[in-house]
């Protein structure tokens, strides 16, 4: 018996990995979370399978759902939203398996700042501009942040910033980043990427917020900030350049 955590992805039932989507096709137990996770995703467990949404259960609960299994001796896929390595509450889940003897394994999936990319057609390292991606988020009500990871101090780095679980503070996030990014820096606020009802707004981080608040969007969205959102003068990488040589290609 093995419990397999599988990143569904950010949302588009098509954009799961083919190993998860498998892996889903043939568990008889199917935990997911409801509020993230797409219905069609878990549409595809095998007929007669038990599936279990998460979001009302504690953690307490979802272990007992997946010991009961162990000792049924059957497979548990555990569906997670995005890519499982980043606020997948994985990790506790995991320590929990360890203590009962249990067997996991993790499927990688697409995160919602790499969907998010995608939908802007943005490359979020450009040479010359940003070279590091900062995958961040703030304190809510949520576990707090670890000392020296303030805002102030990732933001002095200049690199693109992208923000989990912040909506509901945009405006703080602008005031914090406004000294270090400039109030003409490019953001995104990405709301459910790849969802049918997927709204991204663009502008710079002295309107962004005012634009949040607009659209009425104060949940489930990425803030995006960096140069790389909005510049189109950049050096060409030297991945492609004439003279650059590598293991298949001698300069020229």
């Amino acid at each position: 018996m093995t419990v397999h955590f599988i990143g569904a992805g950010p949302g588009a039932p098509d954009l799961i990995t083919v190993r998860g989507l498998n892996l889903i096709r043939r568990c008889p137990v199917v935990l997911y979370a409801g509020s993230l996770v797409p219905k069609e995703v878990v549409a595809e467990a095998p007929p007669g399978a038990r599936v279990i949404d998460t979001a009302p259960l504690t953690l307490d609960q979802i272990v007992d759902e997946i010991d009961t299994a162990h000792r049924d001796g059957l497979d548990v896929a555990r569906v997670h939203s995005g890519d499982p390595s980043l606020y997948g509450a994985i990790a506790e889940q995991m320590r929990r398996l360890d203590g009962l003897g249990i067997d996991y394994q993790v499927v990688p999936g697409v995160p919602a700042f790499a969907a998010a990319a995608a939908a802007l057609k943005r490359e979020l390292t450009l040479p010359g501009i940003a070279q590091s991606v900062i995958l961040t988020r703030t304190s809510t009500n949520s576990s707090p942040m670890p000392p020296n990871e303030d805002l102030a101090t990732l933001a002095a780095s200049g690199a693109t910033l992208v923000l989990h679980l912040s909506a509901a503070n945009l405006s703080w996030v602008v005031d914090r980043l406004i000294p270090f990014y400039g109030a003409d820096c490019p953001a995104v606020v990405a709301y459910r990427v790849s969802w049918p009802d997927q709204t991204i707004l663009t502008g710079a981080l002295g309107d962004i917020a005012g634009k949040a608040s607009a659209g009425k969007i104060s949940r489930t969205a990425l803030i995006m900030v960096g140069r790389v959102l909005g510049h189109e003068d950049f050096f060409d990488s030297r991945l492609y350049a004439k003279d650059h040589g590598r293991v298949l290609r001698s300069p020229t």
